[in-house]
């Protein structure tokens, strides 16, 4: 969802709320109703889609490995808006959400996770595995820390090619420590690339907390010795994530390069679907859904200033539970790939 060049005029969530900051520019968050309506539907599309593609892995539906994106909504979401449909995006294999916040079809997202002909990679690439150049995805990476690199070569080409445009580069705490993340933040530094790094920290890398993988756990800090500037987000409030992300973004597209995003943020499902996230207590992952939910903050937030109401709230939320099923519909219902796709999208021609 590309933040639209004009804000719309109508009521401000500023003007309800007196704590709300009166400076303008890149950062202040002064936003219109429409766009935080805009962004609950759009992190609320992600919650119900990964909540059945859950259900789908279940009933065996879906094959291979399959990570949701459930609780992390407001990162994508937030980060999404600070950019416009020219600039690149590219993450790891928790991908789902940033394909749907890109503007991807709900219903050629799910076809390629349940191996099928209709889907954003016809079927080949399933849930880690899907790309979009029309939206400028360019994809989920199953390799970790592997799509770093390549975000800085798309940086690379932005400035290589004149263009004004950023490479939005997501990886989590797992990849942190990972060789070519230095590699490629050394590169974005010194060349000064329109790059912004998002670290997805959800506190731990398949398993292990980051207290126990990185010597430290401050990951913002870890562009510093090549002299990339960087911050800690609440990953789990939209508002907070799109502030930090517009300076990120306007520091990298002014042409002084690379910015470090450490979102803090939490998954509440296991690192994939096979794993049974026994590392961490019930209490812990209970006191995030109830106290730390990105879209109740949001609804709250404005169910409080009086934009919307419950009524409202509950056909929006009817609406995209079908905008789902249709999709869940679609995708058990088309074709698998025909074998001879095993030849197809090997090479790319000149």
């Amino acid at each position: 969802m590309a933040k639209p060049a004009v804000k719309p005029k109508v009521e401000s969530l500023a003007a309800k709320s007196k704590s709300s900051p009166k400076s303008s520019g890149p950062g202040d968050n002064s936003i219109s109703a429409e766009e935080l309506k805009a962004y609950y539907r759009s992190m609320l599309l992600i919650r119900r889609f990964e909540e059945r593609a859950g259900q789908l892995y279940g009933m065996g539906l879906i094959g291979g490995f399959c990570h949701l994106y459930i609780g992390q909504e407001a990162v994508v979401v937030g980060m999404q808006s600070t950019i416009n449909d020219k600039d690149a995006v590219i993450t790891s294999y928790r991908d789902h959400g940033h394909m749907l916040a890109c503007g991807m079809e709900p219903k050629g997202v799910m076809s390629e996770l349940t191996g099928r002909s209709g889907g954003y990679s016809r079927g080949k690439g399933g849930s880690m595995h899907m790309f979009s150049r029309e939206k400028n995805f360019y994809g989920g990476h199953g390799i970790v820390g592997a799509q770093v690199p390549i975000g800085t070569g798309l940086a690379f080409a932005h400035k290589y090619n004149g263009s004004k445009n950023v490479s939005l580069t997501y990886f989590g705490d797992g990849s942190a420590n990972q060789g070519q993340v230095y590699e490629a933040m050394n590169m974005a530094a010194l060349w000064k690339l329109p790059v912004v790094y998002i670290i997805e920290n959800n506190r731990y890398g398949m398993g292990t907390s980051v207290e126990r993988a990185s010597a430290t756990t401050e990951l913002f800090r870890h562009g510093e010795a090549f002299g990339i500037p960087g911050v800690r987000v609440d990953g789990m409030d939209v508002l907070a994530v799109r502030a930090a992300g517009e300076k990120a973004v306007e520091h990298a597209r002014s042409g002084a390069g690379p910015y470090i995003l450490e979102m803090q943020t939490y998954r509440y499902r296991g690192h994939s679907m096979s794993d049974p996230a026994k590392y961490r207590t019930k209490e812990e992952v209970d006191k995030y859904r109830t106290e730390r939910d990105p879209i109740d903050h949001l609804r709250k937030r404005m169910l409080d200033a009086g934009l919307v109401d419950e009524a409202a709230l509950k056909a929006v939320d009817a609406e995209l539970r079908k905008i789902v099923g249709d999709a869940a519909e679609f995708a058990q219902h088309s074709p698998e790939p025909d074998p001879s796709e095993l030849w197809t999208d090997i090479l790319v021609g000149a």
